[in-house]
């Protein structure tokens, strides 16, 4: 009687480098796709706390008085920013800041009066946009965000 193949248990060579080669194919997927979680939460953090910051420096602004003239300013203030861009309402012995937290973030505030009587720039219809922009770290910028301000 013949004898068939060896009942031998157990895996070939083949067999446990076709499998760890699937499990090394599943590990960088999972890898890249763990990469890819984290930056997006990295992302949604940054966008979160610039639409946070640019709703607080707008409330800000809306709070102080009413300045006719176009004005602008940035945060945190670099000592050579022409200080005839200030709104009327600066205060130099009390400055504006960014709050704590928000390093490396880079806020730039314009107002510009509108005309919406159409009678030119010589009288002011008492009616400002205000315009917030949110930067981190240089980077292009991360939000706008627009409203208005009206004289009381």
């Amino acid at each position: 009687m013949l004898r068939s193949m060896r009942k031998e248990k157990g895996f070939t060579l083949v067999e446990v480098i076709i499998a760890l080669a699937i499990l090394g194919v599943i590990g960088i997927a999972f890898l890249g796709a763990l990469a890819t979680a984290s930056k997006s939460v990295v992302v949604a953090d940054e966008q979160a706390t610039s639409e946070s910051l640019a709703r607080s420096e707008m409330e800000y602004v809306k709070s102080q008085d009413y300045s006719c003239a176009d004005w602008s300013y940035e945060l945190p203030l670099p000592s050579d920013w022409p200080e005839e861009s200030l709104p009327d309402w600066w205060d130099f012995d009390k400055p504006h800041t960014l709050p704590n937290g928000y390093t490396g973030f880079t806020v730039n505030v314009n107002a510009y009066r509108l005309d919406p009587q159409n009678d030119g720039t010589s009288s002011d219809d008492g009616l400002q946009q205000i315009i917030v922009t949110i930067k981190y770290l240089d980077d292009d910028t991360i939000i706008n965000l627009e409203g208005y301000k009206t004289a009381r």
